[in-house]
């Protein structure tokens, strides 16, 4: 990686968003001259000031509540001190995980898994 990339990486972050919206995409890559599934999670958030950015992007094995807990505490670890609302695809477990690392968030599932559910998809 290059430096430019570690630094964005590692940059500092608001203390304070109204929401983040994270979620984990599943994609298959080459490695090792084998198929396997890698995630990306993905967390957007809204500032203060109502614009959004992204804190960042993580790369990890498969979509589970260990690695959203890791992605939660470096947030904390890169000056995050208060999430309003969190919405999320309420990944098993994941909800509680949130309320434990940031305890004043208030969380919701998104609206697409929302409708998803209530289809029946």
């Amino acid at each position: 990686m290059t430096k430019d990339i570690i630094a964005w990486q590692n940059r500092p972050l608001k203390e304070v968003y109204m929401n983040v919206w994270m979620d984990g995409i599943v994609f298959k890559i080459c490695e090792n001259s084998r198929v396997a599934n890698k995630t990306v999670y993905i967390a957007v958030g809204l500032r203060l000031d109502g614009k959004k950015e992204g804190p960042d992007l993580w790369l990890g094995k498969n979509e589970n509540v260990s690695f959203g807990r890791g992605v939660l505490t470096d947030m904390i670890a890169r000056d995050v001190k208060y999430i309003l609302i969190t919405a999320t695809d309420n990944l098993n477990g994941f909800t509680d995980t949130i309320k434990n690392v940031f305890l004043y968030s208030r969380t919701q599932i998104c609206m697409v898994h929302q409708i998803r559910t209530r289809a029946g998809t």
